[in-house]
């Protein structure tokens, strides 16, 4: 029969360091596991150990599993201190351990994390190889599942990108036989952005093309059921369609993974969507979409604590000013407290010089900002049109009393090559901003200031048509 032990034993008895105490159970003076400690007449006092919720009785085979117990958290004691020794106790687990099971399991998935900070990479494999035998029959499915998860995330902060690649190409070796679709699915994903972060997008279609066929139905078409893991995948190839500038293929992406009605995703899933749509948006100089994407992307990155929210706030302002919005984008409660981040400070200071007109403090925020702004390349790609936006708001302001002036003595005042000046106006007489013409031979820009009256005048004379035939239609109405 079971039972449980429960002795009185000396007062000089001093029971384990309570810090400690999940490494061994207390014992007798002849060796049995204690349950309790009685100390003279101190109250009863309960250890409060995980493996204490086993009940052994005195006859039964069960001192094995607590001496793989009891070496198991002794090592994993030492792990903080001393993580070669603890190296060394863990393979005395597998030692005792014979037959493979639940704690050669565990004491392999320490020593895979401890051989990674170690940097002992090859060591690291070599465990982490022998730790996927163990997937089939010695461990349970889920728990196997949980504990391979957790061991990719953990070493997916490593920048060494052949060791990552090497990682989960081994697991998938190991997950054809295992039949485990969900880890396959996310073991895929991972493998995915390695290729998307080393640009190898030959090697990135392939695992699209695996991933959607694992989400498909019998008739080919996208299983709705699996929307969750379909946003995921959609987030991977729109990031690929993005980088290589694709936008007819990202645009019909982007909407088809806002048509998907069926997931509950991750706001860092949707994060990725949005931000890329803010920058397809931008790219066709749809700013005021790019906009509400790209605030979009930043509350859902915010929701989700992920880093990328600095960057999509920097996206954020860009299209801002990109929209003329006399808006500060920090006014909105969500960006409100980043407004004074250190990140986004120079950002800060780019807005309002750009609001007001002032191209000397906004170079000058560029130049001492430099690689806070143009390190990133997708601003850097839309600074030069920001600089041509307030060049042209100064150049307007500047030509406004004139109807003749010195090409030369705009080129000193906007403080760009005469060159540059040239190109500026060619492009404002085009689009109509400026109404005059270039005189090349003596440096003249000679404006047009009756024609810029005329067509003044010839709009509002169509308005007064407009509301003079808006006039009789109500008038007739009435009568």
């Amino acid at each position: 029969m079971s039972r449980v032990l429960s002795k009185r034993i000396p007062c000089n008895f001093t029971p384990p360091n309570l810090d400690k105490l999940s490494l061994s159970f207390p014992r007798d003076l002849h060796g049995n596991t204690l349950r309790s400690v009685i100390c003279g007449d101190h109250k009863f006092r309960k250890f409060p150990l995980p493996a204490l919720t086993r009940e052994y009785s005195e006859d039964s085979n069960s001192e094995p599993n607590v001496d793989l117990e009891n070496q198991y958290y002794n090592s994993k004691a030492l792990k903080e201190d001393d993580p070669k020794a603890a190296l060394s106790s863990f393979q005395k687990v597998l030692e005792l351990e014979g037959e493979k099971g639940e704690w050669g399991f565990k004491a392999l998935k320490q020593m895979i994390k401890i051989n990674f900070k170690l940097t002992n990479f090859p060591e690291m494999m070599n465990r982490y190889k022998q730790l996927l035998t163990y997937i089939r029959s010695a461990v349970t499915r889920n728990y196997s599942e949980k504990s391979i998860n957790s061991i990719l995330d953990y070493i997916s902060t490593s920048k060494q990108m052949d060791l990552l690649q090497e990682f989960y190409e081994t697991t998938l070796e190991a997950l054809k036989d295992a039949k485990n679709d969900r880890l396959w699915f996310k073991t895929n994903t991972k493998l995915g952005k390695l290729y998307l972060e080393r640009e190898e997008y030959g090697k990135l279609q392939k695992i699209l093309r695996q991933l959607h066929q694992s989400c498909q139905t019998d008739d080919g078409e996208d299983d709705l059921k699996k929307g969750t893991q379909l946003l995921e995948i959609y987030a991977l190839e729109i990031q690929m369609y993005t980088a290589q500038k694709n936008n007819k293929k990202l645009k019909a992406l982007y909407e088809q993974s806002l048509h998907i009605k069926s997931a509950i995703p991750h706001p860092l899933i949707m994060g990725v969507i949005r931000e890329c749509g803010g920058k397809m948006h931008l790219r066709e100089g749809e700013f005021e979409k790019a906009h509400t994407d790209f605030f979009e992307a930043f509350k859902n990155y915010d929701e989700s604590g992920s880093p990328r929210r600095t960057t999509c706030l920097k996206y954020l302002v860009l299209a801002n000013m990109l929209m003329k919005s006399g808006i500060n984008p920090f006014d909105s409660q969500e960006a409100k407290p980043y407004k004074n981040d250190p990140e986004i400070l120079a950002m800060t200071n780019l807005v309002s010089a750009y609001q007001n007109n002032d191209i000397a403090e906004f170079e000058k925020i560029l130049k001492t900002n430099h690689s806070n702004i143009m390190d990133d390349p997708f601003i850097r790609e839309h600074i030069e049109e920001l600089l041509r936006n307030i060049r042209t708001q100064v150049l307007i302001k500047l030509i406004k009393p004139y109807t003749r002036i010195h090409i030369p003595f705009i080129s000193k005042e906007l403080n760009i090559d005469v060159a540059d000046v040239e190109s500026l106006l060619v492009q404002c007489i085009l689009d109509n901003t400026i109404h005059g013409r270039i005189d090349q031979v003596n440096q003249l820009l000679e404006l047009d200031h009756q024609k810029r009256g005329g067509a003044r005048y010839t709009a509002l004379d169509k308005w007064t048509n407009q509301l003079n035939s808006l006039n009789q239609a109500v008038v007739s109405k009435l009568a």
